[in-house]
C-alpha cells in the first residue's frame, strides 16, 4: 500500500464538506455507470474493436478475479503499456476492481525505460501487447523480468500477433475465469494512478493521484466544457498521459458517454474516423488540431459536421488558429495544467471566440490560482509572477521522493508549477512561459537536462544546452546549442547518429543544432537558457 501522501487535513475536510471529494472510488462510479448503461457502447477504436459498458465490465471483472488469484492485493502497482486500443479499458477497470494502483507507461518505452520505471514503483504486474509496430513486447518484458524483483504477474494482449510463449493472454483469462465475487476494500483517498512526468533533473517522477483527485478533475472538466452523455470523445493522445487516460476514457465514463480511440494519428484518417463515429469533441495537444485545420483549409469539399469542440493543452493556442478552426465551426478552447495539476485552467466555450487566444483561461470551480514574486508575495493584477495553484484535483506527491514533493508542494497544498504569467482583475489568466527546463513538444514534456546529459561523450561536443524552439505545429521542437570540442564541429547528422548508436530514444534527439563559442552561464554555473532563447530568435530571424 502506497503511503506518505501529502494531503492537507484542513483542505481535505473542506473538500468533503463542499462535495468536491466523496467516499466513491473510480470503481464505484464505474460500476454504477456500467449498470445504468450496460447496453450502450462505451469504447471503440480504429482497429475494429467495440465494447459496451456491460461487456467491458464483465471482462474486467474476470481479469480482476485472475489478478487477485495471482496475489495482487489492494495498493499493489500494475503496469499497463498499451497502444490506443479499446482493450485498455478492460485492463484499467480490472485494476480498480482489484484495488490495484495503475502505472500507465508509454508504448515506446524500451527495456531500460521499463526497468527503471517499474522498479521505481515496485510494480507487481505487467499487462501489454504481444507485438506492435515491429516491437516484440512479449520478449522485451521477459528479458527484463529478472531485473524487476517485485514483478510476479505478466499478461498479454494478442491483438496484432499471437503469443510466442506460455504467458497468458487477457482473452484467455477472460474466457476461463469467473467474475470477481466480492468487492476488494479500497478508499477514495488512496492512490489510484501513477503517471510519469519529466523533471529538470532528467529521470521521470511518478506523480501520485488519488481516486478523489481524478474524479473531481474529470467532473469539473466535463461540466466546464458543457459536455453531455450524447457527446462522443475522439482520442488520439496516448493512454500513458492524463489526457489520453483521464480525459479520453474517465471523463466520457462519468457522462455515460462514448469514446473513440485512434491508434496512430494521420490527418485524413482522423477526419474519416471522426465523421464515421460522429465524434463531437476531443482534448489533445496543438499538433492534432493544427493538422486537421490545415487539411480542411486545403480541402474545402471536406468537413466535420459533428465535431464542435476541441480543447487544447500543452502550449499556448494562437488566435490565428482559433480563428481558422472557427471557420470550420470548431470551437478551439485552451486548457492549462500539468500531470500534477490536471487540468485547472480552461477557456469556457462561450468565451473561445471572444478571447481568441489572448487568455489561457480561468480556474475551474473549486480551484485556487495565485501569482507570486520571487519572495513568495502575491503580485498585483496584471503583474507577471510564478503561477501557483491549489485544489481538490491536485496530486498528493511524488512516489518515494519526499524532498522533491516538498519542493513542489507546500504543506497547505500550493503547487509551484514553475510557469510564469499573470492574472487580471476579472480572474483571467495568461501563461507566458516556464521557469523550469522543460520542452513541451507536441504536448509531451521533455527534460532539457536529460537531452544534454545524453550528449556527454558525443564526438565534437564540449558542452551543450538544449532549449525549446518555437514551432507552429508542435508548440516546440528540440534545439541544442553546442560548444565544439577540438577541431570537429558536430552536425545534426553526427549527433543523431551518435544518439542512435547509444540507444537513446528518438523523442530525445535534437532537431536543430546551433554552434556557439561558449554556453552562457550564471555565476553559480547554471545555464542561462533565456539568453539562448534570445540568441535562437535572432538567428531564426
Amino acid at each position: 500500500m502506497i503511503t506518505d501522501l501529502k494531503i492537507n487535513e484542513e483542505k481535505k475536510k473542506e473538500y468533503y464538506e463542499k462535495g468536491y471529494w466523496t467516499h466513491d472510488t473510480i470503481r464505484d462510479v464505474w460500476e454504477r455507470q456500467a449498470q445504468a448503461n450496460a447496453d450502450k457502447e462505451y469504447v471503440a477504436d480504429d482497429q475494429d474493436c467495440r465494447m459496451t459498458y456491460g461487456e467491458v465490465d464483465d471482462a474486467a471483472s474476470r481479469l480482476a478475479a485472475w489478478l487477485v488469484s495471482q496475489g495482487i492485493k489492494p495498493g499493489d502497482v500494475v503496469t499497463l503499456q498499451f497502444p490506443n486500443w479499446a482493450e485498455f479499458t478492460i485492463a484499467y477497470v480490472a485494476c480498480f476492481k482489484a484495488g490495484a494502483v495503475i502505472q500507465s507507461l508509454a508504448r515506446n518505452f524500451n527495456g531500460a525505460d521499463l526497468t527503471y520505471a517499474m522498479n521505481l514503483v515496485e510494480s507487481r504486474a505487467y499487462i501489454g501487447p504481444t507485438s506492435f509496430h515491429g516491437v516484440d513486447y512479449e520478449q522485451q518484458i521477459l528479458d527484463i523480468a529478472d531485473d524487476i524483483p517485485t514483478l510476479k504477474v505478466i499478461a498479454l494482449v494478442d491483438k496484432k500477433a499471437p503469443k510466442q510463449t506460455d504467458l497468458p493472454t487477457v482473452a484467455e483469462i477472460v474466457a476461463t475465469t469467473e467474475p470477481l465475487a466480492e468487492k476488494v476494500p479500497i478508499e477514495s483517498d488512496q492512490v489510484a494512478c501513477l503517471l510519469s512526468t519529466s523533471g529538470t533533473t532528467g529521470k521521470p517522477k511518478e506523480v501520485m493521484l488519488t481516486h478523489n483527485n481524478i474524479l473531481f478533475s474529470e467532473r469539473v472538466f466535463v461540466e466546464g466544457l458543457e459536455r453531455t452523455a450524447d457527446d462522443v470523445m475522439w482520442m488520439p493522445a496516448p493512454l500513458n498521459h492524463a489526457v489520453g487516460f483521464f480525459h479520453g476514457l474517465v471523463a466520457p465514463m462519468l457522462l455515460g458517454g462514448r469514446s473513440v480511440l485512434m491508434q496512430d494519428f494521420a490527418v485524413k484518417d482522423a477526419i474519416d474516423l471522426i465523421n464515421a463515429e460522429g465524434a463531437t469533441w476531443s482534448m489533445c495537444s496543438t499538433p492534432f488540431i493544427y493538422d486537421i485545420v490545415k487539411y480542411l483549409d486545403a480541402h474545402p469539399d471536406e468537413s466535420l459536421p459533428t465535431y464542435v469542440l476541441h480543447s487544447c493543452g500543452g502550449a499556448p493556442v494562437p488566435g490565428a488558429l482559433i480563428d481558422r478552426a472557427h471557420n470550420h465551426d470548431i470551437l478551439l478552447c485552451e486548457i492549462f495544467g500539468s500531470t500534477e495539476s490536471c487540468p485547472h485552467v480552461f477557456v469556457p466555450p462561450s468565451k473561445c471566440v471572444e478571447w481568441n487566444g489572448d487568455w489561457s483561461g480561468i480556474p475551474f470551480p473549486g480551484i485556487e490560482v495565485r501569482y507570486i514574486d520571487e519572495q513568495g508575495n502575491d503580485v498585483a493584477p496584471g503583474v507577471q509572477g510564478e503561477h501557483i495553484s491549489r485544489g481538490p484535483h491536485q496530486f498528493v506527491g511524488y512516489l518515494n521522493e519526499p524532498e522533491r514533493t516538498d519542493r513542489a508542494l507546500t504543506d497547505d497544498g500550493w503547487w509551484f508549477s514553475g510557469d510564469l504569467g499573470y492574472m487580471d482583475e476579472q480572474g483571467r489568466i495568461r501563461i507566458n512561459g516556464r521557469r523550469k527546463e522543460i520542452i513541451i513538444r507536441g504536448g509531451e514534456n521533455l527534460s532539457a537536462r536529460e537531452i544534454d546529459d545524453n550528449l556527454v561523450g558525443c564526438p565534437g561536443v564540449g558542452e551543450s544546452a538544449t532549449i525549446g524552439m518555437p514551432d507552429d505545429r508542435l508548440g516546440e521542437r528540440i534545439c541544442t546549442f553546442v560548444a565544439p570540442l577540438g577541431d570537429t564541429v558536430p552536425t545534426l547528422e553526427s549527433v543523431t547518429a551518435y544518439l542512435e548508436g547509444e540507444g537513446v530514444p528518438k523523442r530525445l534527439w535534437p532537431e536543430r543544432i546551433e554552434i556557439i563559442e561558449e554556453i552562457p552561464k550564471t555565476l553559480m554555473g547554471k545555464v542561462r537558457r533565456n539568453v539562448l532563447t534570445d540568441e535562437l530568435a535572432a538567428r531564426m530571424a
